[in-house]
């Protein structure tokens, strides 16, 4: 039979015997010839296959794209000596043997002749864009991440006793470029929390108290009339508000105007903000982290759903065990002050950044954070029968988005390139709990949108290998 040949790559000399069925190329578990090393291979990257007494090979959609002999292909017939590139490894095609032609099929029946009718060529189908290759200074930062996690964690003790888990997901969102509200009771130490965060990251830092009267130039800046010292003419010089910094805490965003809500919306999305006729960018990075107070409701302006939606995650910040509060009285009633230590600095979260969209995720993964996501949508095939009964809105599109940059997020600041569904699953919480919105029905038994993604959660199957058998038929 006809084989391939590792030519170069760490797995020279390897040699695979094509199967009559053929064979699937790519780093996952489920392909005949696995490359789980190079990191530019595609979970499910080509096809090698027997077609009209040869064999042809057919990229799949791959990231990187499929060569032969230096030409990219999507479907090319394969000849003795033909030199295959899949990521970083090549292999060299042989045909010793031909492979065995396809069965002939029965001559049909005659029939009347019929017009012969054209079909217009198909259109192109989308291809997302080569993803950047990690280097080996990216695997070296995430592999001493764990390590840096740790420092960060134990500098942030120092101020803040517990939650933990709120700071995980705070970091999450931060290298995952995404913005964060914080929901919690007076007292929390939700702005001291933020604040200490931005002390140890080493990032400037701002504080917003929004209330009723506030005005949405008291965020962004505004042009004031001034005099030219060297001209002595009048102009119009801007003055950038508190917007322009790293880390902004928006404290009690709920109790401002929508108006003034809304302020936030451009640098959030787009990292800019506009003044007049005038657009000028926000220094990075820039997050947005706001505190919400989830009782005395009367009179504040709850966020509307697309601006919900803005922000990654929602964290509950709970009360603190009994214990973590017997420490909070010890460390407060006393005149010490600690100052925590630097960890990590503006450009290393910056090429955190850049890492955490270089991380491979694969096929499983991706399908696992689709599938959560289209659960949680009444009137979906796929949503479970407590969800139509108690949800009027789902989870949008970006909600997967945002699962999965969660998910790879939480595997660098574990030192991990390697993405899981345990990763998903984890982030499903912060990320669908500001997402799904309960009925009245809903409402009156007690179901919050917490108890139903717990419920999905136990509920929604990872991928299995029938869902990928499409593939290998």
């Amino acid at each position: 039979m006809a084989s391939i040949t590792i030519i170069s790559g760490p797995r020279t000399g390897e040699s695979h015997v094509l199967k009559p069925r053929g064979c699937v190329i790519g780093r996952s578990d489920l392909c005949d010839v696995r490359l789980p090393d190079d990191l530019a291979v595609s979970s499910h990257h080509a096809r090698i296959e027997p077609a009209d007494g040869g064999w042809i090979i057919r990229d799949l959609d791959s990231a990187n794209g499929t060569e032969v002999n230096g030409v990219a292909v999507r479907e090319q017939p394969l000849k003795d000596g033909d030199v295959i590139a899949v990521g970083e490894t090549q292999f060299r095609f042989s045909a010793d043997v031909a492979a065995p032609p396809r069965a002939p099929a029965e001559a049909p029946a005659a029939a009347p002749a019929r017009p012969v009718v054209v079909e217009p060529p198909a259109a192109p189908r989308w291809r997302p864009p080569p993803a950047a290759p990690a280097t080996e200074e990216d695997v070296r930062l995430v592999a001493d991440m764990s390590r840096r996690t740790a420092a960060i964690r134990a500098e942030v003790a120092k101020v803040i006793v517990g939650q933990q888990a709120v700071l995980d997901q705070i970091l999450m969102a931060m290298i995952a470029r995404g913005h964060a509200l914080l929901v919690g009771l007076p007292g929390m130490a939700k702005t001291l929390m933020i604040r200490t965060i931005a002390e140890v990251l080493d990032l400037k830092f701002k504080r917003i108290q929004f209330t009723p009267d506030l005005m949405p130039t008291d965020i962004t800046g505004t042009d004031v009339l001034d005099t030219n010292r060297e001209t002595g003419e009048k102009e119009f010089r801007f003055v950038p508000g508190p917007v322009f910094c790293h880390i902004l805490l928006a404290d009690e965003i709920n109790r401002t105007p929508p108006k003034t809500q809304a302020a936030l919306l451009e640098a959030m999305q787009e990292h800019r903000v506009t003044v007049g006729n005038r657009t000028y960018p926000l220094e990075e990075p820039f997050f947005v982290l706001a505190t919400q107070n989830p009782i005395e409701q009367e009179g504040t302006y709850p966020l509307p759903e697309a601006q919900l939606d803005r922000f990654m995650f929602n964290i509950w910040v709970d009360y603190p065990a009994e214990e973590e509060e017997e420490q909070i009285v010890r460390a407060t009633t006393v005149a010490a002050a600690v100052q925590p230590a630097k960890v990590l600095g503006r450009e290393e979260v910056l090429k955190l950044q850049e890492v955490v969209r270089k991380v491979p995720v694969s096929d499983h993964v991706v399908k696992f954070a689709v599938r959560l996501v289209r659960a949680t949508r009444p009137g979906s095939e796929r949503a479970p029968d407590f969800i139509q009964q108690y949800v009027t809105v789902g989870a949008g599109p970006r909600a997967c988005q945002y699962l999965v940059l969660a998910a790879k997020a939480r595997a660098v600041l574990d030192g991990r390139i390697h993405v899981s569904c345990r990763d998903v699953r984890v982030a499903a919480l912060p990320v669908l709990r500001h997402r799904i919105f309960t009925n009245f029905t809903a409402d009156s038994e007690g179901i919050t949108p917490m108890k139903l993604i717990e419920r999905l959660l136990e509920t929604v199957p990872e991928p299995s290998e029938k869902d990928y058998a499409a593939v290998h038929a």
